[in-house]
């Protein structure tokens, strides 16, 4: 134990009663809650104790990760977690993160890691082949889509406008993620810089305010150099229209950036290609790997039109990194991103792509697809649920509807569904606020999920929806 070690049976003790855990909670999903709230002071109660000199018993502790830790904690990969952008993941990737931990591969540079770098390579370029890229393009597995979308845009301030800021001013609509905030105020532009466009009636872009507004920018001697659009919001799953907004990027030789965290992934689909048209234009692209490629947390993955955009921007050779340079042709990712330390983030994708084959992918997909127009199809025959958004990319948004409610008292009600849904635990949703209606979204991308737990999902929300209505 001095040394941090364990004996061989030691070891495989260990690990066989983690697998043996994990496998556990994966057979167990559906049976489970969705979600166990607790209180701080309860988990402190519960978890805070101090670190000590003397070992302590893994037995107790791994059994004190599953009940308290791991048992407070929202369980996303369940099929009826229909909230936010579920993660679903899948087991072959929980085996390649078991693996790329223990191996403990520092996958930032060639000369550790051949073998890793090679297996990004080829993953990422499969993406850029899907995505209708060409033979220039390649990307890096990050952490999410808050980091995919920051270096693409640290790219795109780099490549247009050699990181100078003033007067520069970047476009995106009123739908777009807060992410797209954050990762612009870290690469330091402020709100003067920052246009907000107005969305329509669809909740997409509406590209005739975003001529406009460019156009008055101009006038008054900003530099608009960057469009942000949307292939998948996530309020209501929205495709902003890509080829609009890319023709308007190429007659202003403006950087055309897509947010497809969560959309792009659909492009494995061929009904998703069709509806992700204009994609294929965009000169960056972020996309979450722990999303709609049913990854676990956490891989998210920037793309470019041209990798050599990548290395222009985040190359920086230091003098202890000499030996890791000496071959031009030697894939070094961590010129490509911020890290330098970087794990095999590129494993379980790679992985699960050759165990389980891409019509598997592609089924997948579809399945979420298909779902989220059952789920819909279910709301229109329920009276007291009124669609608010059509199904689009495997979401929707609905809410409790009564006709003898105005508004606000529709907003309440909704409000406390959610709560209440919470507390119960059968399911999981979220709400979120579309024109003054607070609505319910169902986002059904986990091929585990089935029509069943859609239906009886709804059938919870009408019961807590009446409940509530009856005690107002």
């Amino acid at each position: 134990m001095s040394k941090l070690q364990f004996s061989r049976e030691e070891m495989k003790k260990m690990g066989y009663q983690v697998i043996d855990m994990l496998v556990d909670h994966w057979d167990n999903l559906p049976q489970k809650r969705t979600a166990i709230t607790a209180t701080r002071q309860e988990m402190r109660d519960k978890i805070s104790q101090p670190f000590v000199s003397e070992p302590g018993n893994f037995d107790d502790i791994l059994k004190m990760l599953r009940e308290d830790v791991f048992g407070h904690a929202l369980n996303v990969m369940h099929p009826r977690f229909f909230a936010y952008i579920p993660g679903p993941s899948n087991f072959v990737s929980v085996l390649a993160d078991t693996m790329a931990a223990g191996y403990n591969t520092f996958a930032g540079t060639w000369l550790a890691a051949a073998g890793p770098s090679q297996i990004e390579w080829d993953t990422i370029h499969f993406l850029c082949e899907q995505l209708g890229l060409g033979q220039e393009a390649g990307g890096i597995f990050v952490s999410g889509g808050s980091m995919a979308n920051l270096t693409a845009l640290a790219v795109a301030r780099k490549q247009v406008l050699d990181d100078r800021l003033h007067n520069a001013t970047v476009y995106f609509s009123d739908q777009t993620h807060t992410a797209t905030d954050r990762a612009l105020i870290i690469l330091g532009f402020h709100r003067e810089n920052i246009r907000k466009i107005p969305s329509n009636d669809n909740f997409v872009m509406c590209t005739d305010e975003l001529r406009s507004q460019i156009q008055k920018d101009k006038q008054n001697g900003q530099r608009p150099f960057c469009v942000i659009a949307n292939s998948g919001t996530t309020n209501t799953g929205a495709i902003e229209p890509l080829n609009d907004i890319a023709d308007i990027c190429e007659e202003e030789n403006m950087w055309f950036h897509v947010d497809g965290a969560y959309g792009a992934a659909a492009v494995l689909s061929e009904r998703g290609k069709k509806q992700l048209q204009g994609i294929e234009r965009a000169d960056s692209i972020a996309l979450d790997p722990h999303k709609w490629l049913f990854q676990p947390f956490e891989i998210g993955c920037t793309i470019v039109r041209n990798t050599e955009h990548l290395r222009d921007t985040f190359q920086i050779l230091p003098e202890f990194l000499q030996d890791a340079h000496q071959h031009d042709r030697e894939i070094n990712f961590c010129d490509h991103g911020i890290q330098l330390s970087r794990s095999f983030r590129a494993l379980k994708l790679w992985l699960s792509f050759k165990v389980f084959g891409l019509k598997a992918f592609s089924d997948a997909i579809d399945m979420g697809f298909d779902l989220a127009e059952f789920a819909a199809q279910q709301v229109e025959k329920n009276s007291h649920l009124q669609l608010v958004t059509p199904a689009q990319m495997a979401l929707l948004s609905f809410r409790y509807y009564d006709e003898g409610c105005d508004e606000e008292a529709l907003n309440h009600i909704n409000n406390n569904i959610v709560k209440q849904v919470i507390k119960e635990g059968f399911a999981m949703m979220s709400s979120t606020v579309l024109k003054g209606k607070t609505v319910l979204r169902l986002c059904t991308i986990n091929p585990r999920s089935t029509e069943d737990d859609v239906c009886q999902t709804l059938m919870k929300v009408v019961e807590y929806g009446q409940g509530i209505q009856k005690k107002m």
